[in-house]
């Protein structure tokens, strides 16, 4: 079937053309006439042609206006324009339009016949063309996500540069860098925490199609398969390093990736950011990705956001090995000693007569929770630091004895890590809070003071709010109506002054945050105080 529309404001011509196509090419060809470039848009936008004859002259909207605006919603159509008028301008426009002829009135049966037989070729060929492309993109459909999750395991998983090289090729990615998006996936999100995330494992197979092109419709990307609960999406990128304004691009495009998720799938979403490297050393992101949400109870948290380096690959009991350095990377004591007492209790269980073995796990702890605090910037390095940890540890003979000097030791790392987080957090908010005292007469926004202590708005908003006690507005609030108080024990100063000068524009509007803030209008406050 081959749909014709014929748009001229003669009736005349609009019954020939469609009477001479219905006498030689038969009901395989549906006609409808339109009389003005309104109508004509108005049937094509319904019936969607596949040739269209349109006369030039027609009232109102004129034959090249109506397609200009066919072309915007049917860019396949081929179009022939009719005119009784041989100008140069209007042929010029038209082939400017793509049109395929410009047929001159009065057209012949002859003419007719040839151009709708030339036409009726071409839909054919167009046709065979988009079908194969559908056949091709429907077979690319069905490799490109065994391709890309060929590419995320050799990298991520597998740690082998060697064949992901081929599989750049193959997706086309000419960058040499980029970075790694871990997102998590639970029934539920408490304190934190995903729950039931081995539960849903099974039905995310199914929605995994869905998450796939809802992430793709916001970021250019690679993804990988199901692993468990989590998808890694691999986000190529043009350089090693990325710059602040991007890093909060990529965060604010992640969030707005899981609100979409949570819309459209069955289940709640978190998601860990990772540093730019170069594709090769790509496990480094992922890792950085995946420790950051085991770190924070963010939604969405990049890792530059709580400055960590370093990942861990723990040995049976994996749980509580994991756990145990969980702890010690947010200087959680207790939890630590809980941990590393349960695993301790777990090896006298299972192997009272290895004492020797369990003497060597509780070196490697220890050395391992070093090496962590090391990479938080909360212990130093010297290589003589641990020569009596050897000697001390052969010493001891009793399971209780190594048990202590076991939890002495992670406790002095954990400890250590601890008040270097503390140490860490009220830097940033010292910084924030005196860069305010220095610009809170300005227009300054909670994104202004994060980006001057090089942390998300996210991350830094809820930084503030538990290192202060209260918010970013509240803080700044406070500290503008404290400078204005003191401005208006100077009875030489203006209400319209201070209001500059505390960083309000508008006189009116800081006179209603200050009667809010002390119950008195500033003129109210000057006459009792001054």
């Amino acid at each position: 079937m081959y749909r014709i529309l014929i748009a001229d404001d003669e009736g005349i011509m609009l019954e020939s053309l469609k009477s001479v196509i219905h006498q030689n090419f038969g009901d395989g060809y549906e006609v409808i006439t339109a009389k003005s470039g309104r109508a004509a848009i108005e049937q094509a936008e319904s019936f969607h042609p596949d040739i269209v004859f349109m006369d030039i002259q027609m009232p109102g909207i004129n034959g090249i206006q109506a397609i200009k605006e066919i072309r915007k919603f049917n860019s396949a159509a081929l179009f022939y324009v009719i005119s009784a008028y041989d100008k140069f301008d209007y042929a010029k426009e038209a082939i400017s339009l793509g049109v395929e002829r410009y047929l001159m009135k009065p057209i012949t049966k002859k003419v007719i016949i040839s151009v709708v037989e030339d036409a009726a070729e071409k839909v054919d060929e167009n046709r065979r063309r988009r079908s194969d492309q559908l056949k091709i993109q429907e077979k690319l459909e069905t490799v490109i996500p065994v391709v890309e999750n060929g590419l995320v395991g050799n990298i991520l998983i597998q740690n082998d540069w060697q064949d992901a090289e081929y599989y750049k090729q193959l997706l086309d990615v000419p960058e040499d860098y980029g970075y790694a998006i871990v997102f998590c996936f639970g029934t539920e999100f408490k304190d934190g925490k995903l729950l039931n995330p081995v539960g849903l494992s099974v039905k995310a197979q199914s929605f995994y199609p869905e998450f796939r092109a809802i992430v793709k419709s916001y970021i250019r990307c690679i993804i990988g398969s199901v692993m468990s609960n989590r998808i890694v999406a691999v986000v190529p990128f043009p350089r090693e390093k990325m710059e602040y304004e991007e890093r909060i691009r990529a965060i604010e495009d992640t969030r707005a990736i899981v609100g979409r998720l949570e819309e459209r799938l069955e289940a709640r979403f978190r998601a860990g950011i990772g540093r730019c490297y170069r594709l090769k050393d790509l496990r480094s992101s992922y890792q950085e990705a995946f420790r950051a949400l085991n770190e924070s109870k963010s939604r969405v948290i990049h890792t530059d956001d709580i400055s960590r380096h370093g990942v861990y690959e723990g040995d049976f009991p994996v749980d509580t090995e994991q756990n145990m350095f969980q702890r010690v990377i947010k200087g959680d004591v207790e939890g630590m000693q809980q941990e590393a007492n349960r695993f301790f209790d777990w090896m006298i269980e299972h192997y009272p007569d290895s004492r020797n073995n369990i003497r060597l796990k509780v070196l490697e702890f220890i050395l391992w929770a070093e090496k962590e605090a090391f990479h938080e910037g909360a212990v130093n390095y010297g290589f003589e630091y641990r020569k009596d940890y050897l000697t001390s540890i052969m010493e001891l003979e009793d399971y209780e004895e190594i048990r202590h000097w076991f939890l002495d030791k992670m406790t002095s790392v954990c400890s250590s890590v601890r008040n270097k987080k503390e140490e860490q957090s009220e830097s940033v908010v010292t910084k924030a809070k005196n860069f305010i005292r220095d610009n809170y007469q300005k227009d300054i926004s909670l994104d202004d003071v994060s980006k001057e202590v090089n942390v998300s708005p996210y991350y830094f908003s809820k930084l503030f709010k538990e290192e202060a006690g209260e918010n970013f507005i509240e803080y700044l609030t406070r500290l503008r109506m404290e400078k204005a108080k003191e401005m208006l024990r100077n009875p030489g100063v203006s209400v319209k002054e201070i209001s500059l000068q505390c960083g309000y524009g508008d006189p009116n509007y800081f006179s209603r945050i200050f009667k809010k803030q002390t119950d008195m209008t500033p003129r109210e406050f000057r006459e009792r105080y001054c």
